[in-house]
C-alpha cells in the first residue's frame, strides 16, 4: 500500500472528521482489517505514534504511526 493509501484508508475511521485518529478510531481500523487484540495493538500504536501526548493521532505523528504499522502490525507502506 502507498502512503496516500494508507492515509485514505486510516481517514475512514476518523468518524469524528477532526483529521485526528483517536484511540477509539485507531482500534476500529485495526479491527476493521481483521487485526486480532485490537485493542492492545492501538494502546501501543498510540502511545508509539502520539508523540505530543494529548491522545490523537495527527497529521504531523503519521509516521510514527506508519513505523510502528509496519513493525507491530505486518503492514507494508511504501512511498510513492
Amino acid at each position: 500500500m502507498t502512503m496516500q493509501e494508507f492515509r485514505a484508508w486510516l481517514g475512514r475511521f476518523d468518524t469524528d472528521k477532526d483529521g485526528k485518529i483517536s484511540r477509539q478510531e485507531l482500534s476500529d481500523a485495526v479491527r476493521g482489517a481483521g487485526g486480532r487484540f485490537a485493542w492492545w495493538k492501538c494502546r501501543q500504536g498510540l502511545r508509539s505514534a502520539d508523540s505530543d501526548g494529548n491522545g490523537y493521532i495527527d497529521a504531523n505523528e503519521i509516521n510514527n504511526l506508519v513505523d510502528f504499522a509496519q513493525k507491530h502490525l505486518g503492514v507494508r507502506i511504501v512511498n510513492f
